[in-house]
């Protein structure tokens, strides 16, 4: 945790250092999640909100750290029950995205992201001591700049860790058969 602390307060030192090349801005939006992996849950709307920085490393390429407060997890069914199951789990993201400008207006965008569980309620009972404290993803998305400081972005965070801690796994098919977040979000963004 201290290694990826300190990589942030580099990148936001680099930024501050190259003033005239950062934009920081704000961003918002609605995210639909789930867990991908052997596991019989259906989608939750959730949300994302937070800050992020616009390094400029060349002419068409910059670096996006961002800081995302998150609400994923998933609905499921009871067995033997009509009624669906509510399983929240809120997280403290930390993307770090290769952000490549197609032209001024259309972006591409891609890199690793850390999780930090906040928060897991199952039906409203905490439940956060059976989910992993930190969580892997890997991101893919895309933009569109309406104005130099408005823009939209389409984002998959697919989940490279699994969320429930249960020790070590027996063989890799049951990790590569486990929960992992999986999330799709659309998202507003304004830079000052």
């Amino acid at each position: 945790m201290k290694k990826v602390i300190l990589t942030a307060i580099a990148i936001l030192a680099f930024g501050f250092a190259n003033a005239q090349q950062t934009r920081f801005g704000v961003k918002g939006g609605l995210s639909l999640t789930n867990f991908s992996g052997d596991v019989d849950t259906n989608t939750k709307v959730g949300f994302v909100v937070g800050g992020f920085a616009e390094i400029k490393v060349i002419e068409r390429l910059s670096i996006q750290p961002e800081l995302l407060f998150s609400a994923q997890g998933a609905k499921y069914d009871f067995i033997g029950n009509n009624d669906d199951g509510d399983l929240k789990l809120n997280y403290i993201n930390i993307p770090v995205l290769a952000k490549f400008y197609i032209t001024k207006q259309f972006t591409v965008e891609g890199g690793p992201q850390i999780g930090f569980l906040v928060s897991a309620k199952d039906e409203g009972e905490d439940v956060k001591d059976f989910y992993k404290s930190a969580d892997f993803g890997f991101n893919f998305g895309a933009g569109y700049n309406f104005t130099d400081n408005f823009s939209v972005g389409l984002r998959y965070t697919v989940g490279l860790s699994g969320v429930v801690d249960r020790g070590d796994y027996d063989d890799l098919d049951d990790y590569y058969d486990s929960a992992k977040n999986s999330v799709l979000a659309i998202t507003a963004a304004y830079k000052f």
